[in-house]
């Protein structure tokens, strides 16, 4: 198998938490969470929704293309993520990178105006079908970018983000690229959406107050299931072999999926994620790994299944664990790569960010190995390990 290292050279978002390292950074300091209130269905809901200054950023992108007028937010949210990116890491127009960023849910706001449209007036709109389509995402930022290699979208649900991390990783140990442009994008603060998450019995019911924390992901012992839905978009920069301006490197990834006993079924210790992240460290001392990013969505089995799976890889050496959904909620497609948002954070700063309603957690070494984790409905899990660059 091909062993040279896998270059991380840039990586870029827009979130809850603002859209630049240092806003991200600061915010994950600060133990307030992001979430904003809603009126829906009579009663307040609780969402992470983009900060003012980041739907300023997606107001003027709209604005500044004819053709944007028309685009998802989903398809925003990852075109100003990926032009940051890109720029950081040093690409040109006339590079040849492939580009593979997915969603769970794809345009889902402009989908279901278009599709309430149809139903009140029996017509759709002239580009309710290119625009909505699932494979727009990459298309557009390959069109906005003017890149000229391969160009993938795929929807893995909840792990869909890491899936295009796996996938670019993929293309770039072949030899088949040089160069790949991956992460996830999504915007499903809907109102169907979120009745659709309240049907599962899944989202949150807690009031929100100064003091409390309605999505309780890393609560072990909760009575009620509290995922929260978060909207936004990251994407980083790959690039084969050894960089000058590596942030990190990606020295392990796996993947498993679940066999089904139900729509969104997990078994009781997490069968997906023990053997996803077995494969990602199987080289590896276990020792070594410092900090696990958890997927913990917030929700009672899907938080504690994790925690036994992890305990069963690890044994009695289980790694500092943390998660992010606390604070900015359930991004679907996009949360994987969020989760390495924070791993890259943590990595770079030294600084273990915990959860502030978890048991304490005290770093007692450098933080320079990572394990990030992501599930999704149907069990498909991915376990991405990093390493300091």
């Amino acid at each position: 198998m091909n062993t040279q290292k896998i270059s991380i050279t840039a990586f870029s978002s827009i979130s809850p938490l603002g859209n630049t390292k240092e806003e991200v950074w600061g915010k994950y300091l600060d133990n307030k969470h992001c979430f904003s209130k809603r009126f829906l269905d009579q009663q307040d809901t609780s969402v992470a929704a983009l900060d003012a200054d980041s739907k300023q950023i997606i107001a003027e992108l709209r604005e500044s293309d004819p053709k944007y007028k028309f685009l998802d937010d989903s398809v925003l949210f990852a075109l100003a993520a990926s032009r940051k990116a890109v720029e950081q890491a040093g690409w040109k127009s006339n590079d040849v990178f492939g580009i593979n960023i997915g969603s769970s849910r794809g345009a889902t706001d402009l989908f279901e105006k278009h599709y309430k449209e149809y139903i009140d007036t029996g017509k759709a709109q002239t580009l309710a079908s290119p625009t909505t389509t699932l494979g727009n995402i990459s298309s557009w930022i390959a069109h906005d970018l003017q890149s000229v290699g391969p160009e993938i979208s795929h929807s893995i649900t909840c792990s869909t983000a890491l899936h295009a991390l796996l996938n670019g990783f993929a293309w770039l140990k072949s030899g088949m690229a040089d160069k790949f442009l991956v992460g996830g994008s999504e915007a499903p603060l809907t109102d169907f959406t979120i009745a659709q998450m309240r049907a599962l019995k899944i989202y949150s019911r807690i009031n929100q107050t100064e003091e409390a924390w309605p999505n309780l992901a890393f609560d072990f012992e909760k009575t009620q299931n509290t995922m929260i839905l978060g909207e936004g978009a990251a994407v980083c920069c790959l690039e084969a072999g050894e960089k000058e301006n590596a942030i990190a490197y990606i020295t392990g990834v796996g993947y498993a999926t679940e066999i089904l006993e139900h729509n969104i079924s997990i078994s009781a210790e997490a069968d997906c994620f023990q053997k996803s992240m077995k494969m990602a460290l199987k080289d590896e001392n276990l020792e070594d790994v410092d900090v696990i990013v958890m997927h913990a969505p917030g929700t009672i089995k899907g938080d504690l299944t994790e925690l036994r799976a992890i305990q069963k890889v690890f044994g009695s050496n289980v790694p500092l664990l943390t998660t992010n959904k606390w604070k900015i909620g359930h991004t679907f497609g996009a949360s994987g790569i969020l989760s390495l948002e924070l791993a890259l954070l943590m990595m770079q700063n030294d600084t273990f960010i915990g959860v502030p309603f978890g048991e304490q957690q005290n770093q007692s070494k450098p933080i320079k190995k990572v394990l990030i984790n992501a599930v999704g409905f149907g069990g498909n899990a991915v376990s991405i390990l990093i390493e300091k660059a």
